[in-house]
Parts: structure tokens; C-alpha cells; sequence
């Protein structure tokens, strides 16, 4: 047996595959969201559409996912949080970072998926991107004619600058 892509420590066949093969419905709106990742790990694009909200369905295209999917080396997902989305509610918010390689660059993909749970079933129904943080300097900016920082006696600019 192996390992689930999603990262649960599960094996495939306790975890995302009775889901991605509709064996089971997903228990919560992070199960749906593991098995989507793992679906797009495994190639497994028909789940995709299926766990799609009918509503979100039109404008699906499973031939670009099924390249994307093909094409990218998924390397693991990471969820940052959960609001709902457990056995006893009908809306759920999972954020999430997916890392692939494309192209051989590493990438992360960082999402807030919105589910919905209707007669029993949950369905993903959009996503929205987490723009990154703006980080901000703590300590001055270093002019390239200051001395270096590193101790060493030298401009900047001659330095750990050039």
C-alpha cells in the first residue's frame, strides 16, 4: 500500500481513494479538499468536475486540469486553517498551500476554498487566493557608500554587496 498524497499519513485506500473512486462521500469539507489535491497528484480529473458545485461546473475545463495535473510533480499540501465545514454544518472554509513543480521550479499554490454541503453531499464551490504578506524591514537599509554590515571594514558596495 502507499501513502495518500494529501499528506494525512493515511494510506491511499483509507483516506482519499474511496472518496476520489465515490466509494464514500468526504465526512468534511477538508476530506473533500485532501481528495481533490490527491486527484490532481494521482490525475484523477473526473473527480474533480464531480466534487464540483453544479453551479461552478460550467466554466470547468478538465482538459487544462488534466494537463496541469500531468504536467506538475505535486509535492504536498499544507492546510492553514478550517472555519465549519464539519459534519454538522453546510458551509466550510479550508485555506491551503499546495506545492508542485512546474517546469522544474518548486511552486506553492495558497487558497481559500469555500464548500458546501447539500443532502449530505459536500461539493467545492470557489476558491479565492491568498495574497502573500508584505514584509516589512525592521532594521535601516543599507546605502551601498555605508559600511558593511558584516564587520569587515569595507563599503558596502565593495563587500557583501558586489
Amino acid at each position: 500500500m502507499s501513502q495518500c498524497p494529501c499528506g494525512s499519513g493515511k494510506e491511499y485506500d483509507a483516506c482519499c481513494g474511496p472518496i476520489i473512486r465515490g466509494e464514500q462521500a468526504a465526512e468534511s469539507a477538508e476530506a473533500l479538499m485532501r481528495s481533490r489535491y490527491t486527484a490532481y497528484a494521482k490525475g484523477e480529473i473526473e473527480h474533480l468536475t464531480e466534487s464540483l458545485h453544479p453551479s461552478s461546473r460550467h466554466d470547468h475545463d478538465a482538459a487544462a486540469a488534466r494537463r496541469w495535473a500531468a504536467e506538475s510533480q505535486w509535492m504536498g499540501l499544507e492546510v492553514r486553517s478550517l472555519v465549519g465545514g464539519g459534519a454538522g454544518d453546510e458551509k466550510g472554509e479550508v485555506e491551503f498551500v499546495a506545492q508542485y513543480r512546474d517546469k522544474g521550479a518548486l511552486r506553492k499554490h495558497h487558497e481559500t476554498g469555500l464548500f458546501t454541503k447539500e443532502e449530505g453531499r459536500w461539493y467545492y464551490l470557489s476558491g479565492k487566493q491568498v495574497k502573500p504578506e508584505t514584509v516589512q524591514r525592521e532594521a535601516p537599509k543599507v546605502g551601498r557608500n555605508d559600511p558593511c554590515s558584516c564587520g569587515s571594514g569595507k563599503k558596502f558596495k565593495k563587500c557583501c554587496g558586489a
